[in-house]
């Protein structure tokens, strides 16, 4: 399972996982040695503290799944920076998503060929539990960024 996930990100370390009905709940959490301050850029070893942060990825053996994550709040160490915590980021997640960015990619390529509706049925059915309005949203979004 350790291989599986850092295919998502090699800076994450399988810890376990547990199948409930049709969902797979894999917990995770970072190996890195520091982090970079988003806002300053100055690199940090020290935690300040850990919550865990669940968002849907593309489902695994036609299982839905669930990883957990261990994030880390660390401190910054620059003095001068205007933020003295921040939350480790990953590249394959937006801050506060719901959903990895390459489950939100396969739910796009999927949608953009059929109405909400029916694209709803086929995501829920088969890949992950969301709802026709984060279709349109998702669509909308991707629209935007096209333009």
């Amino acid at each position: 399972m350790d291989e599986l996930i850092k295919l998502l990100d090699s800076n994450l370390q399988y810890i376990k996982h547990e199948l409930v009905d049709d969902t797979i709940y894999i917990e995770v959490s970072s190996n890195r040695k520091s982090v970079s301050c988003p806002y300053c850029g100055e690199k940090s070893d020290k935690a300040h503290s850990w919550y865990k942060k669940s968002f849907q990825d593309l489902p695994m053996q036609n299982k839905k799944v669930v990883i957990i994550l261990n994030n880390r709040k660390m401190f910054c160490n620059n003095q001068s920076c205007s933020k003295k915590t921040f939350a480790e980021t990953f590249e394959f997640l937006a801050p506060n998503a719901k959903k990895s960015s390459r489950l939100e990619n396969e739910i796009i390529n999927i949608s953009v060929n059929v109405s909400s509706l029916a694209a709803e049925r086929i995501i829920r059915n088969r890949i992950a539990n969301i709802g026709k309005s984060t279709i349109c949203n998702l669509l909308k979004k991707r629209n935007s960024y096209n333009r």
